[in-house]
């Protein structure tokens, strides 16, 4: 009996690991945003929540200044209205955290002046379980369409932007670039201008040397090589302010971007129509190891035995 006792013991424990092993996930909204009225709009919140995967268990830590900012749960219809008469929570002490408890739908505002017109508004859906990893299919090939023209930051256009480089990393998220593509920067004349850079400078916001710089707005750039385009503007510290974007454009839209690809180098320009620069940069990061799991199976493992080898 006390070899069974140990034995029933030891699966508890194993049990208690592999569900250790599937903690809660704590997400920071907005990341080092945090937050507050985003730059650019609702957009900012929009597309955090795209790259997360939220469920029952994890929690949202809303990072803000008390007496600044607050956080209000509410139902879809206040969200949509912003209206915060009645929310089904309100939070006023920054930095809060709020367990998801329940699947389905969640949807949050700031309820101070009007913050959550000027889009601090969060939505998310709640899964109950990650669930079982899917096998693997053959990728569909992407219908091949023409040219698109883009608007730099849509309607913030060209600027320093409020709230720092995640204005323009924000738009640049959801885009496919393309061969072809036109990219639009609107801006004020004398104000602002469109510095191409290579990698190195776009990082250390370096404009000593440029690979082209065009003044007059609009400025048209045509996107003619497939590789990683970077772009900031020469005017002091805008580029550390984050006036700063960068993209991907691929070849064509069924084939994967080479990890470098050479392109005529433009020469320095006031017009407002644009050859590339020179495409390439560094290669995807690596996958996420494994050695987390297969630890885990090896305890796994490990204590199975021991309970066996009791048992008998």
């Amino acid at each position: 009996m006390a070899k069974m006792c140990v034995a029933i013991a030891a699966v508890l424990a194993v049990a208690a690991l592999l569900q250790t092993s599937t903690a809660q996930t704590t997400h920071v909204v907005g990341d080092s945003l945090g937050w507050l009225v985003p730059p650019g709009g609702k957009i900012a919140y929009e597309t955090w929540a795209d790259m997360q995967t939220f469920v029952v268990g994890d929690i949202l830590m809303f990072n803000f200044t008390t007496g600044e900012q607050d956080v209000a749960r509410v139902t879809k219809e206040a969200f949509d209205s912003c209206n915060s008469t009645s929310p089904i929570f309100l939070e006023t002490t920054g930095p809060f955290n709020y367990t998801l408890d329940a699947a389905g739908e969640y949807y949050f505002i700031g309820t101070m002046d009007r913050h959550c017109f000027f889009g601090q508004k969060l939505a998310i859906n709640v899964s109950a379980s990650t669930g079982p990893t899917p096998s693997p299919q053959a990728p569909t090939p992407t219908p091949v369409r023409g040219p698109m023209t883009y608007v730099v930051g849509d309607d913030l256009g060209w600027l320093v932007p409020p709230g720092g480089y995640i204005a323009y990393e924000t738009w640049a998220y959801d885009k496919t670039f393309l061969v072809g593509d036109v990219l639009v920067f609107n801006f004020k004349n004398k104000t602002q201008d469109v510095a191409v850079v290579t990698e190195e400078a776009y990082d250390s916001c370096n404009t000593t040397t440029t690979i082209a710089v065009y003044r007059t707005s609009p400025v048209k750039y045509t996107l003619t090589a497939a590789g990683e385009y970077f772009f900031t503007s020469t005017f002091s510290r805008h580029c550390f302010f984050g006036q700063k974007l960068a993209i991907n454009v691929t070849a064509s839209s069924s084939a994967t971007p080479p990890s470098t690809t050479t392109a005529p180098t433009p020469s320095s320009s006031s017009s407002s129509s644009a050859p590339s620069p020179t495409a390439g940069g560094p290669s995807a990061p690596p996958p996420e190891s494994s050695a987390p799991a297969r630890a885990i199976f090896g305890i796994s493992s490990t204590l199975l035995l021991i309970a066996l080898a009791l048992v008998h």
